[in-house]
C-alpha cells in the first residue's frame, strides 16, 4: 500500500494506549477505510485529558504504534491524535458577510465562517474545530447549503470548540518523541462518532457516552449536527478504584475481577453466587458474593449515567432524542451495562462498536474500546480524501479555498 494512503488513529486514554492503522477506501461522497493493524498498550501517563508524564506516554504510544505496525505490514510517519478531557470547550458564535452579485457564492460563505471564528477563545485556548450548525439568507433560516441561493445578507451559527493550548502542546509532544508526526487533532467523542453511529440517528437526535479510564464525555448530536458536548472526571478507573476498595484487592486483580465476573446491573446476578478473591498466601483463601462485585460496579456506574443525564437534561434534550443513547468506551463491554443505563436513560440504549464504513480486518476492531481510534482513522481518511483545497488540517483545523457541501455532511 502507499504511504499516501496509509491512516492511523491514536487514542491516549487514561488506561491504554490504542493505535488504528487502516488504508483508504472509497471516494469523498463514501470514504472509509480497511483495518489492516491494530495496537494496545497500557499506560499511566494521561489523566483526565492531560498529559501527567510524557516519558510514560511517549513509551505507550511506541508499544502501540509498534504493534499495530507489525501486524499491518507498514509503518506510519504520522497520526491523527484523539484529545479530550474537562479542558474541552464550545460555544455559538455567529458570522456576517454581505453578499456580492445577489447571489451566495462559497466565497461568501468563507467570509462569514471567518467572521464567526474571529472571536476571542480566551488565554491559553486553541481552536480545535469549526463547525457549521446552520445558515441564514436574508433572515430566513434554518438552511444547511446557501451556495447558489439569491440574497442580500449571509449568515452562519457556527459551533466553536477548543482545547487548553498546553494540553494539545503535549499530547504532540509525546507523539513527536515517539517518532511520529500529529497530523491534525480531532475530539476523542466526535471520532467516536464516526464509527460508532449511523446517518439516521445523527439525524433524529442521539446521545453518546464515551466512558473511557479516567473521564467520561457525552456528545449530543441532532439534525446531523453536534448540538452539545460535555466531559466528567468519573469513567472506567474510578470502577476499579472501587473495587479495590471494596473487595481489599490489588489493582491489577480489581481490574481481572471486573473483567471475569463483573455485571454493571446488580438485580442480573444471583445472590447466591460465590466467586474466589485474589489475594496473597497470608491472606489464604477468600471468598465473596458475586453479587457484592455486582453492587460495587452498578453505584458507579449509575452515577456515570445519571451525571450524563444530567448534562442532557441542562440543555433541554431529554424527550428530543428519539435514537437514544449510545455508550462506548471499554466499560460499555460490562454485562448489564444496557439494562441499567435503560434504567437511568429511560430511552432506547445500545452499545457502540465500529461498523460505519470499515473492512479489513474487522473483527479486531469491532469492541466498544476501539471506537475512537477507529473512528480517528475515519476522520483522517476524510481529511485526506478532501485535501484538493477544502481543507488543511495541522494541529488545529482551519478551512481554506472554497468551501462545499462536505463540509456540512463532515461533521
Amino acid at each position: 500500500m502507499r504511504k499516501e494512503d496509509l491512516v492511523a488513529g491514536l487514542d491516549l486514554g487514561g488506561t491504554k494506549t490504542s493505535a488504528v492503522l487502516a488504508g483508504l477506501t472509497g471516494d469523498k461522497r463514501t470514504t472509509g477505510v480497511k483495518v489492516l493493524g491494530v495496537g494496545t498498550a497500557r499506560s499511566s501517563g494521561v489523566k483526565r485529558g492531560i498529559v501527567r508524564d510524557i516519558e510514560e506516554t511517549t513509551n505507550s504510544i511506541v508499544r502501540a504504534m509498534e504493534d499495530a505496525e507489525r501486524m499491518a505490514g507498514v509503518k506510519a510517519s504520522a497520526v491523527y491524535c484523539g484529545i479530550a478531557g474537562e479542558h474541552v470547550r464550545a460555544q455559538t458564535s455567529a458570522g456576517v458577510a454581505a453578499v456580492r452579485g445577489d447571489e451566495v457564492t462559497s466565497e461568501a460563505v468563507e467570509r462569514a465562517h471567518e467572521g464567526a471564528k474571529a472571536i476571542s477563545l480566551g488565554t491559553d485556548r486553541e481552536l480545535l474545530h469549526a463547525i457549521p450548525q446552520e445558515y441564514s439568507v436574508d433572515s430566513h433560516g434554518g438552511i444547511n447549503d446557501p451556495i447558489g441561493m439569491t440574497g442580500l445578507r449571509l449568515e452562519v451559527e457556527m459551533y466553536l470548540i477548543s482545547v487548553q493550548s498546553t494540553a494539545a502542546q503535549n499530547l504532540r509532544k509525546a507523539v513527536e518523541r515517539a517518532g511520529y508526526r500529529v497530523a491534525d487533532m480531532a475530539l476523542s467523542s466526535l471520532a467516536a462518532s464516526y464509527s460508532v453511529l449511523t446517518g439516521e440517528e445523527k439525524e433524529l437526535g442521539c446521545a453518546l457516552v464515551e466512558v473511557g479510564g479516567s473521564s467520561s464525555d457525552i456528545a449530543v448530536f441532532q439534525d446531523g449536527k453536534i448540538r452539545h458536548l460535555a466531559s466528567q472526571p468519573y469513567a472506567g478507573a474510578h470502577v476499579t478504584s472501587d473495587i479495590v476498595q471494596g473487595l481489599g484487592v490489588t489493582q491489577s486483580n480489581a481490574e481481572e475481577l471486573k473483567r471475569l465476573w463483573g455485571v454493571a446491573y446488580q438485580p442480573l446476578v444471583d445472590p447466591d453466587e460465590m466467586i474466589e478473591l485474589p489475594g496473597t498466601p497470608g491472606q489464604g483463601i477468600r471468598e465473596a458474593r458475586r453479587e457484592l462485585l455486582a453492587h460495587i460496579i452498578h453505584e458507579r456506574m449509575d452515577e456515570i449515567f445519571r451525571l450524563a443525564l444530567e448534562s442532557i437534561e441542562s440543555v433541554g434534550f431529554v424527550g428530543k432524542l428519539p435514537a437514544g443513547v449510545v455508550i462506548t468506551g471499554g466499560v460499555a463491554q460490562t454485562p448489564g451495562i444496557i439494562e441499567l443505563a435503560r434504567e437511568v436513560f429511560a430511552m432506547p440504549v445500545r452499545v457502540g462498536t465500529p461498523d460505519q464504513l470499515i473492512s479489513g480486518i474487522v473483527d479486531s476492531v469491532q469492541t466498544p474500546q476501539y471506537a475512537v481510534p477507529v473512528g480517528l482513522a475515519l476522520y483522517g481518511a476524510r481529511c485526506r480524501a478532501h485535501q484538493d483545497g477544502v481543507f488543511a488540517g495541522a494541529g488545529v483545523n482551519k478551512f481554506f479555498g472554497p468551501v462545499k457541501r462536505w463540509l456540512q455532511e463532515f461533521f
